[in-house]
């Protein structure tokens, strides 16, 4: 499975992010691969009626509904369509493990999925007691590389995360850097589940091509 962070960038935003999840679903469709786009939550709802895709949200905040100014509250993104969210992603961390906590019975209680990040082996540990979908790791100062992925310069760091994941019964999901077939073949080789990138199909020239690349190492 590959999971497709659009973040904030502009061709991942209103009707950019709605014509970008059309090519993701015809190279799904064409692959059989699972991808799951994640997208904003003010594109949510436009963004899940236009696809048969699952569609995830990049965050929520750990507040229940009340005075909480600025806040994506579980409740809004699941009733918009989203079927999951990330958490604790690098560029949207919880100042608290209490707060990442409470985002994250929050989400199971709505119903939502959820894919929780950590930069390191120790944080990972931590997050797999939470018992979420699935745990990912991606170390922060990786993220959006061309040209160094986490599976070229930390496949032993991967097959320990792995273990961990594995030991609390979770599927891991890797990112990082991921920008080529292999790199996702790698990650599949040494014991993840998917993988989970952004800048290399967001931000492609085409970005069908590339993704088709990717699913390419699911063979």
């Amino acid at each position: 499975m590959i999971f497709i962070n659009y973040k904030a960038y502009e061709e991942g935003s209103g009707a950019r992010a709605i014509a970008l999840t059309k090519s993701i679903e015809e190279v799904a469709h064409e692959s059989q691969v699972k991808v799951i786009p994640v997208v904003q939550a003010t594109d949510l709802k436009e963004i899940t009626l236009s696809t048969t895709l699952e569609v995830w949200s990049q965050k929520i905040d750990s507040v229940e509904p009340g005075a909480h100014t600025g806040a994506v509250i579980a409740e809004s993104v699941f009733e918009d369509g989203a079927a999951g969210t990330f958490l604790n992603h690098s560029e949207a961390k919880f100042t608290s493990f209490d707060d990442l906590a409470k985002a994250s019975d929050r989400a199971k209680n709505v119903g939502l999925k959820t894919l929780i990040f950590a930069k390191d082996i120790e944080e990972l540990k931590n997050v797999c007691s939470l018992s979420p979908t699935y745990v990912a790791y991606e170390p922060a100062e990786l993220i959006g590389s061309t040209t160094t992925s986490v599976t070229q310069s930390q496949p032993e760091v991967i097959s320990q995360a792995v273990e961990i994941a594995r030991n609390a019964g979770l599927p891991l999901i890797v990112g990082a850097g991921i920008h080529e077939l292999t790199d996702v073949k790698k990650s599949l080789e040494l014991g993840a589940v998917g993988v989970a990138v952004a800048t290399d199909i967001v931000k492609a020239t085409n970005p069908k091509k590339e993704l088709m690349d990717l699913v390419e190492g699911f063979k």
